[in-house]
């Protein structure tokens, strides 16, 4: 590989600059004291463990796309609409359509600020005390429980989102920490919503699957057309917000048993613990090869990230970490997915249906199909992603929902009965286009494409961005329908048409590389011109940890930087080959 000379180079600062870091051989570098290392060995190993994590972060998933789609299923029933007439939208009150938009659409602005917070708490109380501090959920799910008025609605809605932004903000992280990429890759597909993606890889497999279930959206729309026939009484809507209680008990009481990130806790200064974890996961002795060779790697990778203070404006920076770059990617990735349209068919299925014709009764059936066969989709994914790869995936999703939009508009202008039917054939269509490309890969490749050093402010901002944007679109949708009825999918039609070749020219592919690889990755493309996309696609990029990769990176073996040091030039050696899985 061609890369700069010295004179090229000293215009480019290393990130490894300022830090001593010592790259001795593996077996000459345990220096941990064993019996520290057994004093901190979780209660759960192997696969136990692994499952223990894709349980809580699925369930944290899961509560969040419960409480996200509970009420879009509830505003038609008419227990409901006689608790808060506010929703009810007819000729005599045409400006209810926003007030119903709008009451779905605030919790979002509680999940935003959620995860904004998690700029400040995500790094100083590790992966597992956000977790833990839910007694925001729980007062805001009680509240929308009680509510008898429009007003009190509204808050518990912000209330309730704002413990909702932590736990996703924090979730795919905590998931993937530590697992390190092996075992198990939340790509919190859960959101459609919320399921357990536990996938046992080889020791070389750094991708989990893309289990996007939406079994969560699958089980509300079961349990509303049940209470849908209770229309006596309240309990055809307080009992399906108050459900989702049972989900915030059950993470609450798992993540005891939880271990900490292993980046965390080496951030911290506390080795054995994540000596201690590594093997756990591992379901080997600290001694083993493998246990140490990850437990170093992340050593090293954390020792290049802290070299410096951190803080937010490490956002904006380029040079070998390319952390703008990355967190601009990560942003615009939950930006496109909301702009897909998904939220117009999963927020108002039900609404969908009846606007094409069918009765409260039949459309809400068929919003239960339709939440099954999402489900059903999202497994296919699970599957295709580690042969297809990240980028194809995006790429077939978005040009599926594109013509699909596309169709419904022209069926949308016909009108007719027989058209009407297409159309709810298409809604199906829809949901397997995104659930296969879209809907759980987005949290995992902005987990994946952040610098380890900004993972926490990075993931917080691009979730932000993802509850910004669903808000937008949740708001706009009702009364776009409400004045421009079908011509709204042609809106998601150029926006979906958009996003192919923004992903196309834009997108690095992330499967088959561990997080340290993908630091490999862009600063190999900023030392040597190449568009780090095409570079994500090369087979001879080195592994983290190697010799070629550490002169990559500006860590040299058993050498010690200083301030006023240059850093030594990289050689010219190849990489060692390496296919994505």
């Amino acid at each position: 590989m061609s890369l700069p000379s010295s004179d090229q180079e000293k215009h480019r600062p290393s990130v490894a600059e300022n830090i001593d870091l010592h790259h001795e051989p593996i077996k000459q570098q345990f220096d941990l004291d064993p019996a520290d290392v057994a004093a901190h060995a979780p209660l759960l190993r192997g696969r136990k463990l692994t499952a223990a994590v894709a349980f809580v972060a699925g369930t944290g998933f899961t509560l969040f796309g419960y409480d996200q789609g509970v009420m879009s299923s509830l505003i038609t029933g008419n227990q409901f609409e006689g608790t808060f007439p506010e929703v009810v939208v007819e000729a005599s009150h045409p400006d209810h359509a926003t007030l119903q938009s709008f009451i779905i659409a605030i919790y979002e602005v509680g999940c935003l600020f959620g995860a904004l917070s998690n700029l400040w708490v995500g790094d100083k109380l590790g992966r597992r005390s956000p977790l833990r501090a839910r007694a925001e959920f729980l007062t805001g799910a009680i509240l929308q429980t009680t509510a008898f008025s429009f007003s009190p609605l509204i808050f518990a809605r912000i209330f309730t989102g704002y413990g909702n932004g932590l736990i996703v903000s924090d979730v795919p992280t905590c998931a993937q920490s530590p697992a390190e990429n092996k075992f198990v890759d939340i790509d919190s597909a859960n959101i459609s919503r919320g399921a357990l993606p536990i996938r046992k890889e080889g020791p070389n497999d750094n991708d989990g699957g893309d289990f996007d279930c939406g079994w969560s959206n699958h089980c509300l729309c079961l349990v509303d057309l049940a209470l849908f026939f209770v229309n006596w009484s309240s309990a055809q809507w307080r009992v399906p917000i108050a459900l989702q209680l049972v989900f915030e008990i059950i993470m609450v009481t798992c993540i005891g048993f939880l271990p900490e990130s292993p980046r965390w806790l080496v951030k911290r200064g506390r080795n054995a613990e994540a000596m201690a974890v590594i093997s756990a996961m591992e379901d080997k002795a600290p001694a083993d090869p493998e246990v140490q060779r990850t437990y170093y790697g992340i050593r090293e990778a954390v020792a290049v990230e802290t070299s410096s203070q951190g803080s937010l404006r490490e956002l904006t920076t380029g040079g070998r970490s390319q952390n703008f770059r990355r967190t601009v990617i990560a942003v615009v990735f939950m930006i496109m997915q909301q702009l897909t349209g998904i939220n117009l068919v999963t927020f108002y299925a039900t609404i969908l249906f009846q606007r094409l014709g069918l009765s409260d009764v039949n459309a809400r059936i068929t919003a239960a199909a339709n939440g099954t066969e999402y489900f059903l989709a999202s497994i296919a994914a699970y599957y295709a992603i580690d042969y297809v790869g990240r980028r194809q995936l995006m790429l077939i999703g978005a040009i599926g929902q594109c013509i699909v939009m596309l169709l419904l508009a022209v069926l949308g202008y016909i009108g007719n009965t027989p058209a009407q039917i297409v159309s709810v054939v298409l809604l199906f269509g829809f949901n397997t286009f995104f659930a296969f490309g879209w809907l759980g890969l987005a949290w995992l490749y902005c987990a994946e494409i952040a610098g380890l050093r900004t993972r926490a402010p990075t993931n917080a901002l691009s979730t932000a961005s993802n509850w910004t944007f669903n808000f937008v679109v949740v708001m706009i949708v009702g009364p776009a329908f409400n004045n421009i009825s079908w011509r709204t999918y042609i809106v998601f039609a150029a926006l979906n048409a958009t996003i192919v070749p923004v992903v196309y020219f834009f997108f690095p592919e992330t499967g088959g590389r561990s997080l340290e690889d993908l630091d490999v990755v862009f600063a190999l493309a900023y030392i040597t011109g190449e568009d780090p996309v095409k570079v994500s696609l090369r087979k001879d990029v080195p592994l983290a940890g190697s010799q070629e990769a550490d002169e990559i990176l500006g860590v040299s073996p058993g050498v010690q930087y200083h301030p006023t040091e240059k850093p030594p030039m990289p050689s010219s050696s190849p990489g060692k080959a390496r296919t994505p899985v």
